[in-house]
């Protein structure tokens, strides 16, 4: 590696290389927990992971890159990488090789490993939180993916995953979080009765996520806005504007009795057209902005 962060040496060419199969084991979940580490594939990814490893770095605290593997043509597609992967073990290689450690049938280009970045519960809590996405039961990769990116751009401060929830480090996971994954704290095998027990005890509100819910968000986010607009007869069915823990449920059937059981209240997203139904994603999604709106305002 020259004093740039660009890699020297001659690139990783044979796909059955030992090392080659050694970091395309992480691509299974017995490896993963077995080493603490799991990929990040693609320029989005990599460069969010190595931007928290500088940051942690840099606060004195253990980074997250383990190494990075790239192709030429990356390298030089996105220069910025020369930097971003200085002090940092880093290799060339071939697209043959890259396509065999990742998961993707078409890689990306660079390829980092990366040790496990989730926090435990009593981490997120006692930094007082005024928004969180718990998903519970959540099995879709790709779901538990886009909804820790909407976490995210929303401005939540971590997201929670019950350990019936799916491996957040999943590769497709980890491609759906969009480098979110490295931006906010995440939480895994939590117990949600605990969690709800636990949120209470801090005055953080539990809303459940519910097509069948009594309460409607759009009238939340009304009543919301009187109150901030001064309205001494707005209704409070619930402060929207409050610390809120919003939890999630499986894809197909949604949040259990006992689940349902455990929030302060069961919110619908209104739909207006003929849709049955909204997606996990998009529905996270608009509740998540509800509270954020709310809060920020």
């Amino acid at each position: 590696m020259n004093e740039t962060g660009r890699p020297q040496d001659f690139p990783l060419s044979n796909p059955r290389a030992d090392r080659v199969r050694d970091v395309a084991k992480l691509a299974g979940r017995p490896a993963r927990l077995r080493r603490r580490q799991f990929l990040a594939e693609g320029p989005q990814a990599v460069r969010e992971a190595l931007t928290l490893h500088h940051k942690r770095i840099d606060a004195g605290e253990p980074g997250v890159v383990r190494e990075v593997f790239a192709s030429e043509a990356c390298l030089d597609r996105y220069p910025e990488f020369d930097g971003l992967a200085a002090g940092i073990s880093a290799r060339l290689a071939t697209d043959d090789v890259l396509a065999a450690m990742a998961d993707t049938v078409t890689p990306q280009g660079i390829i980092a490993v990366c040790d496990f970045v989730d926090v435990p519960l009593h981490e997120v809590l006692d930094a007082r939180p005024r928004l969180l996405a718990v998903l519970c039961q959540v099995r879709d990769p790709g779901n538990a993916g886009t909804v820790l990116r909407a976490a995210d751009a929303a401005g939540a401060d971590a997201v929670v995953l019950t350990g019936s929830s799916v491996d957040i480090y999943n590769p497709k996971a980890v491609r759906s979080t969009a480098g979110s994954l490295f931006h906010l704290p995440v939480v895994l095998g939590a117990n949600v009765e605990e969690l709800v027990a636990q949120c209470r005890s801090r005055g953080i509100g539990v809303l459940a996520a519910d097509g069948y819910g009594k309460l409607n968000l759009d009238r939340l986010q009304d009543e919301s806005a009187a109150r901030r607009l001064g309205s001494s007869s707005a209704s409070s069915d619930y402060a929207l504007e409050g610390p809120t823990a919003w939890l999630f449920g499986n894809e197909a059937q949604g949040l259990s009795d006992a689940e349902l059981a455990l929030a302060d209240h069961r919110v619908a997203v209104p739909v207006y057209g003929a849709a049955e139904s909204l997606n996990l994603g998009t529905a996270a999604t608009v509740c998540l902005y509800a509270s954020a709106r709310s809060q920020q305002a």
